[in-house]
């Protein structure tokens, strides 16, 4: 007997059963009505069990009518005195049921079910066949014990497949989405064809697509090392997409929830595109807690182009803050743009009198360089400037004077004065001990 079906209490029905004359003779009068208990159980459990009529699956009903039969086989056989098949094909219906993401209630539901009308059929079978002398109560009881612990022993064992198998599916596709999303942020050789098929599969080939990328962390950075800190915001990130008709595939890379957003980008070439993705999730990202700080991409048209967007994503989440939580790459502003890249690439090519320059404006308290910043606002006019620095004119150009002489350049003139605030700007980003008030 399979060690699945070996019980002391099982074997002790089948035992009483003998003694009465039942088995094995009901075992003839189950399998003359094989197909009629078939039927019943069948229309039970479609009957009690919505579920499988509702399934759209066309493959539900026939598995079901095959799984159902074998129940019965098994049933026979265990009541003819021979020893139970192993139950591998309760094993391979909970596999299937799994992949088929088809509810495991469900199955529990159809095997009361089984218990029901098995129970029924074998009784009524056993009454007919046992010996005159047979204790009814008795041959009631055992039939009663046998079946309870028959379906006991399937339903343990469809339970423990479908959850291990349910586990390994969501392990694999969990492995599934992390080779997607690896291969999509880090680049991918269109000649490779395991990486095309399985790009192909996933429907990231498929045309008229446009993708976004965004990048998410905690206001405070050290929050993300914390890895169930940094799943709970990966779960709001996918929470806050979830009612979106669009694909999302994310992870956590390096500190940071990483989403790669896919949608439609027109229905077809003769009709008019929809509006960016970027735009269509930026209200959606904006709901999540102040917590956190979110940089976005623009649209990239193929997938060969998310490196560069995950680049965009990254650099907008420098300039994400409380006052702006969520920072689309297109929204930087030019000169802050302009700004990060030069101080990234030129530090070495600052101008030499730099560091005169902000050594003078600590000792002026930061005056020479709100001088620059009110003269750039005022338009380059210098009563305006007065005005609002509330001095006198003279006392403007006193200052300016002062800049020139110390840089060698003059602060009236435009190119000048660009000069000087791109180059106090860039010493900021690169240099702590520069601390200038325009950025």
């Amino acid at each position: 007997m399979s060690e699945t079906l070996k019980s002391t209490h099982l074997a002790r029905a089948i035992d009483t059963l003998r003694a009465a004359g039942v088995v094995p003779g009901v075992a003839a009068r189950l399998k003359a009505g094989a197909e009629s208990i078939n039927k019943e159980l069948r229309d039970s459990v479609v009957q009690e069990v919505p579920a499988f009529t509702q399934s759209g699956n066309p493959d539900v009903l026939p598995e079901l009518d095959e799984h159902l039969a074998l129940h019965t086989r098994q049933v026979c056989r265990q009541l003819s005195g021979l020893p139970a098949d192993e139950l591998d094909f309760v094993r391979d219906h909970a596999h299937r049921r799994a992949e088929q993401k088809f509810p495991l209630d469900a199955l529990l539901a159809a095997y009361r079910s089984v218990h029901k009308i098995l129970t029924m059929r074998i009784r009524d079978a056993a009454l007919e066949t046992a010996d005159d002398s047979a204790h009814v109560r008795r041959v009631v009881a055992a039939v009663t014990d046998f079946m309870i612990e028959y379906t006991g022993a399937i339903s343990t064992l469809i339970t423990s497949e479908y959850v291990s198998q349910t586990r390994l599916i969501a392990e694999a596709e969990g492995d599934r989405r992390t080779e997607l999303l690896n291969m999509l942020l880090s680049g991918y050789d269109e000649s490779d064809p395991r990486a095309a098929q399985l790009l192909r599969r996933a429907g990231y080939l498929e045309q008229r697509q446009s993708f976004c990328v965004a990048v998410a962390r905690s206001v405070d950075p050290r929050e993300m090392e914390n890895a169930a800190r940094a799943q709970r915001m990966a779960d709001a990130v996918a929470q806050a997409l979830g009612n979106q008709p669009i694909r999302v595939l994310l992870g956590v890379r390096d500190n940071l929830v990483v989403v790669v957003m896919s949608g439609t980008r027109r229905l077809s070439g003769w009709t008019a595109p929809q509006s960016l993705l970027a735009d269509r999730v930026y209200p959606q990202l904006r709901t999540i807690g102040p917590a956190a700080l979110i940089g976005m991409s623009n649209d990239v048209p193929s997938t060969s182009h998310i490196p560069h967007a995950l680049s965009e994503a990254k650099v907008a989440l420098e300039f994400a803050s409380v006052a702006d939580r969520v920072m689309p790459f297109s929204r930087i502003p030019f000169r802050k743009m302009l700004v990060r890249i030069a101080s990234e690439r030129m530090q070495s090519a600052l101008p030499p009198w730099l560091d005169s320059f902000m050594e003078a404006n600590k000792k002026s308290r930061g005056a020479l360089l709100k001088t620059l910043e009110a003269y750039a606002d005022a338009d380059m006019n210098v009563l305006k400037t007065a005005k609002a620095l509330e001095m006198h004119p003279n006392t403007i150009y006193a200052r300016m004077q002062k800049i020139d002489d110390v840089t060698g350049r003059n602060p009236l003139s435009y190119h000048d004065l660009t000069e000087l605030l791109l180059a106090a700007a860039c010493a900021a980003s690169v240099s702590p001990k520069f601390h200038p008030t325009y950025v």
